[in-house]
């Protein structure tokens, strides 16, 4: 075994590099880290200073990757199984990495900075910034509407590296400001991707942690 993957089961960004393994069948050894272990914390943060999940260790060549895009990019360089993630066409490879920036800017970072403000100590959040993320979030998912109302995923019929993002963004933004009545299209989407296998796994080995994210 020579890729190991440093992550959390409730972290978004781990996730989308799960996704794009299960579907590519690509082996790796999970390395769960515990932050709020001292010594499992201090070891993970030698390996990456700024302590941010997922990081991939590829042993045998002796690299080490962090940002969930560049590793999926690694893998489809790397391996066969994994290069469909990212279309050999440049013109269709732009779009996909396009709509990774989408699903990873405007529908998972809106997200991501609703939820860090819950976790604010008392008296310490803003009301006001986050009212702002919840329109812009709003204005993301209507775009996820327009750009899937007739199905697929997310540049076609091809499942890809944009797909592995928009499946823990749009998950997550579900629970963080539910669109399901409001965004039809995006929740089909979302189903859809829910249904993935690929995707259905990760959301199995995360259910056991789900009691720790802050939903409100």
């Amino acid at each position: 075994m020579t890729l190991r993957l440093y992550y959390h089961p409730l972290s978004s960004y781990c996730w989308k590099v799960l996704i794009a393994l299960y579907e590519s069948g690509v082996p790796f050894k999970p390395e769960l880290v515990d932050l709020q272990d001292a010594e499992a914390r201090e070891q993970f943060i030698r390996l990456t200073p700024l302590g941010k999940f997922p990081v991939l260790v590829d042993e045998e060549a002796g690299k080490g990757f962090p940002e969930s895009s560049i590793i999926i990019e690694y893998l489809a360089n790397k391996y066969p199984s994994a290069a469909k993630l990212i279309p050999a066409d440049k013109s269709l490879a732009l779009r996909v990495r396009l709509s990774d920036r989408f699903y990873d800017l405007h529908v998972h970072d809106k997200m991501q900075r609703i939820v860090g403000d819950r976790l604010r100590p008392e008296g310490k959040s803003d009301a006001f910034g986050v009212e702002k993320l919840r329109n812009e979030l709003e204005i993301s998912l209507a775009l996820v509407d327009r750009d899937m109302a007739e199905g697929g995923w997310a540049t076609g019929l091809t499942f890809t590296m944009a797909d592995c993002a928009a499946a823990p963004a749009l998950y997550y933004a579900n629970q963080v400001l539910p669109f399901g009545d409001r965004h039809a299209g995006a929740q089909r989407y979302l189903d859809r991707l829910m249904a993935r296998p690929s995707f259905a796994r990760v959301l199995a080995e995360a259910e056991p942690f789900f009691a720790m994210f802050p939903k409100s």
